[in-house]
């Protein structure tokens, strides 16, 4: 019997073994980083980020604090950036003084994380980072420094392990790359 997903799944772009190998090496670097920083929070972006923030926190071994934000430049169905972000829910906890690790699904356009660096910024964090689990270099239209990068991917529409299709299939356990002419009907 056929999965819901798989008439809009063009071909599996990275498959969970692969996934989880990466995430385990990027804990482990984290793990180095932050070894005896004190303080370290891992925010994550919602709602892309859950599946990678869950998976990622497993592999940190420091001490660390989880909290959560909502920030947005797209709307449903949406696959290009509207330019302008809105914190859609804020964090609870205080990140002054606190070591801030920005843990992301995709880096696209780069507008919804500067505005969220920005933002984390002006409350006077101890270290402010960003990791993101995916990277699209050649969409970047703002200048953002990613610290801690999973996999670099061209310039393709992909949901799975966290993104979303129209808010469906964030569930997947890989990142599937979307065949365009579909997603219409999602």
């Amino acid at each position: 019997m056929a999965q819901a997903y798989e008439k809009y799944l063009q071909e599996v772009l990275i498959d969970e073994a692969r996934l989880q190998s990466r995430i385990a090496q990027l804990g482990a670097q984290i793990n180095a980083d932050y070894a005896g920083c004190g303080d370290l929070l891992l925010l994550c972006v919602l709602k892309g980020g859950v599946m990678f923030l869950s998976d990622l926190s497993r592999h940190i071994t420091v001490p660390h604090m989880i909290d959560f934000m909502a920030a947005s430049s797209y709307g449903a169905g949406a696959r290009q950036s509207a330019g302008s972000v809105r914190i859609d829910m804020d964090m609870r906890l205080d990140v002054k003084n606190k070591h801030v690790l920005v843990v992301e699904d995709i880096i696209d356009s780069g507008y919804t994380l500067a505005f969220v660096l920005k933002t984390l910024s002006n409350r006077e964090p101890a270290s402010l980072k960003l990791c993101a689990l995916l990277n699209k270099r050649s969409r970047r239209e703002v200048d953002i420094e990613v610290d801690y990068i999973g996999f670099d991917i061209e310039n393709r529409f992909v949901f799975g392990y966290g993104l979303d299709l129209d808010e469906r299939f964030r569930n997947l356990r890989f990142v599937g790359v979307a065949k365009t002419d579909d997603i219409a009907d999602a």
